[in-house]
């Protein structure tokens, strides 16, 4: 997963705190190092902070989900607006934390997240196979002689 936010104490503690549990946690610092680190390795989970500077939270939840649009992302936020909550959900999110959030209730979210990527990926992976499988009725049929 990868937190994303502009509270450098927040993202180094939070870090930490994760990777005791057994989580493998990118940090950045803004929307633009995300989408840098997200060009180079593969993330499921993306937490994201909604006020930053630069570009916003909702700027760069947008770019990810057009960029990486499998990537699940979760909106962060110490000032929760009904609107901003609203511009997250329609614009991709998987769902809305308000700081501060327990370390627990992260983790649930995340993967609660997680878990709906797994299911996403399955499907598209069923998908391809199907497309690429053919049924015993189509194979007989070119195995017999013309």
């Amino acid at each position: 997963m990868m937190l994303v936010d502009d509270e450098e104490r927040f993202l180094t503690t939070t870090q930490k705190l994760l990777n005791k549990k057994g989580y493998d946690v990118q940090i950045a610092s803004s929307g633009q190092d995300a989408l840098e680190i997200l060009d180079k390795k593969i993330i499921h989970v993306v937490i994201l902070d909604v006020k930053m500077p630069g570009m916003d939270g909702i700027e760069a939840l947008k770019q990810i989900k057009s960029r990486f649009p499998l990537v699940e992302v979760i909106m962060l936020t110490g000032h929760a607006t009904v609107e901003s909550a609203v511009d997250g959900l329609k614009s991709g999110a998987t769902d809305y934390l308000m700081k501060p959030t327990g370390l627990d209730e992260l983790i649930q979210k995340a993967e609660e997240a997680f878990e709906k990527w797994k299911r996403m990926e399955e499907k598209i992976r069923l998908a391809t196979s199907k497309k690429y499988m053919k049924s015993p009725r189509e194979i007989l049929k070119e195995s017999e002689p013309e």
